[in-house]
């Protein structure tokens, strides 16, 4: 059952309880955050953002989850098939970073002595901006990069229960195919987004999760026939009943679909995984380069993520039948296992 939301709302009751479940092209419904019924400590907010460019990547998050504020700046180098990630943290925020509570409008900004990060949006755009001296033993990391929005295309939202606690839930939206420019600089070289061939993702999460959780995630965006062309798929977290979040974007419209599973051998990550869909319109190969993985057990807080990065080869299928062929497409898909 694919239980798409057209009709706006509050997102949740005076219980904190949902007040619809299902997924919707838009982010219509009002993260009325004063209705949640749960501790602090169990609220999650980000914001995440993935820039890629054929050789080189970045990807910037600022997010707070109660107990803790985090920034993290990591930069991926697809030609020598590496990465450097770095964290900053402020600790018992308690929602004190004030992450919008929508995705159309709003700034965000996290500093401390080490590190100044902003994430503001402007009409049709987003800009990313950092300064990080610190970053790579020294080197330092800084920038800014626009990401331009089509207001009129689809994106994927979901609003998700989950079964174990009524007051327990996941608004999330994933905008793919966002054209990239601007610069970033390490140290003494220079690295340049163009929109001919650059793209963004913004994974924007708000929400009260169960402690203990899993999920599947992939994500990519470029061009097939001159065209933009992504998708989001996953799995997992939460209770699927009335919705999946598999959609894929072609030229500004979500085309949906319903269940995929990925293929992966979980001794070694670095082996090609598959994807496959149970109504066929979502059919991948997958050619890793290198595993962004960075685990973390500090006894009730753990993490196990593997984000893959890598190409994507198949085939997806649109609403009205068509067939597009992928080859090497770049983008990421991840298992995380988390506590927290």
């Amino acid at each position: 059952m694919q239980n798409e939301i057209t009709k706006s709302s509050d997102l949740l009751d005076e219980n904190g309880h949902l007040i619809q479940k299902g997924w919707a092209r838009k982010l219509i419904l009002d993260y009325n955050r004063e209705n949640i019924n749960a501790g602090w400590h169990r609220i999650k907010e980000w914001d995440y953002y993935c820039i890629l460019h054929p050789d080189f990547g970045i990807s910037l998050v600022i997010a707070d989850v109660g107990y803790l504020g985090l920034c993290t700046v990591c930069w991926l180098d697809f030609k020598e098939k590496s990465f450097y990630c770095k964290d900053q943290m402020k600790l018992f925020t308690r929602g004190k970073l004030n992450l919008p509570r929508t995705s159309e409008e709003g700034d965000l900004h996290f500093s401390n002595k080490n590190i100044v990060m902003d994430f503001k949006r402007g009409k049709n755009k987003r800009i990313l901006s950092v300064n990080y001296p610190d970053f790579m033993d020294g080197a330092g990391i800084t920038g800014e990069i626009e990401l331009y929005q089509d207001p009129k295309m689809d994106t994927i939202v979901v609003v998700t229960p989950f079964k174990e606690n009524p007051k327990r839930f996941y608004y999330n939206q994933k905008i793919n195919c966002m054209p990239a420019k601007g610069k970033i600089e390490i140290g003494g070289d220079s690295y340049q987004f163009s929109e001919d061939n650059c793209f963004g993702v913004l994974d924007w999460g708000r929400g009260v999760w169960t402690y203990k959780n899993q999920w599947y995630w992939g994500s990519a965006s470029g061009l097939v026939k001159g065209k933009p062309i992504g998708w989001n798929i996953g799995y997992g977290f939460g209770d699927l009943s009335t919705h999946t979040e598999n959609i894929i974007f072609y030229d500004g419209k979500g085309h949906k679909f319903d269940q995929v599973t990925f293929h992966i051998d979980p001794d070694d990550y670095l082996k090609p995984w598959r994807f496959t869909s149970n109504d066929g319109r979502f059919e991948m190969d997958f050619e890793p380069i290198f595993d962004r993985t960075n685990k973390m057990n500090l006894l009730i807080l753990k993490t196990e993520p593997h984000q893959v990065f890598g190409y994507y080869n198949g085939h997806v299928v649109l609403d009205d039948g068509t067939k597009l062929h992928v080859d090497r497409l770049l983008g990421f898909a991840e298992e995380v296992f988390n506590k927290w």
